[in-house]
């Protein structure tokens, strides 16, 4: 096993426990706080898959904006008591778990059969297919309408969300 294998397999591990803990965390500031761990180690990843333009963007925009919000929410609603926000354990609880037991065992049992090693080996050309000026050709040249059609989408939000905040004021 290679070094960049070692790493990545670290990496996902993080990435899998740190989203574990966010969901099983009654405070949701620490959950906020695992997330940003996820979004930080999943960032890494990115950048071991010679994803930069993809690296950077999970952290400006999930890890940075986002997060923002989140904690902006948490704060502004003031959750006081954790004992509400806990569920107990009940049979839909044991049935989800085992669900997910059964999930990781099928993964780890195609990790583990797979002699090969297609899950470890890269594109030749991921070093060009992950900078800025690839996405960026892509996007201008074989999805520009697409591209076109997400942006007028997102000038109709923000002019609908003006148009009900000014209801709102009135």
């Amino acid at each position: 096993m290679t070094l960049q294998a070692l790493v990545f397999f670290v990496l996902a591990f993080v990435s899998i426990a740190s989203a574990i803990l966010m969901i099983t965390r009654a405070n949701p500031v620490k959950s906020a706080i695992f997330l940003i761990i996820n979004f930080l180690s999943l960032s890494i990843l990115y950048l071991t898959l010679n994803a930069q333009f993809i690296a950077i963007i999970q952290v400006l925009v999930y890890a940075g904006a986002i997060m923002v919000l989140f904690v902006f929410v948490i704060m502004l609603l003031n959750l006081q008591d954790e004992k509400r926000l806990s569920d107990k354990f009940d049979v839909r609880r044991l049935i989800a778990f085992i669900f997910v037991l059964l999930v990781f065992v099928k993964i780890a049992l195609g990790l583990v059969s797979s002699t090969s090693g297609r899950f470890l080996k890269q594109a030749e050309n991921s070093l060009e297919l992950g900078k800025i000026e690839f996405i960026g050709e892509k996007l201008f040249t074989n999805y520009i309408l697409p591209f076109e059609i997400t942006s007028l989408i997102l000038v109709v939000a923000i002019v609908g969300a003006i148009t009900l905040a000014k209801r709102k004021f009135e």
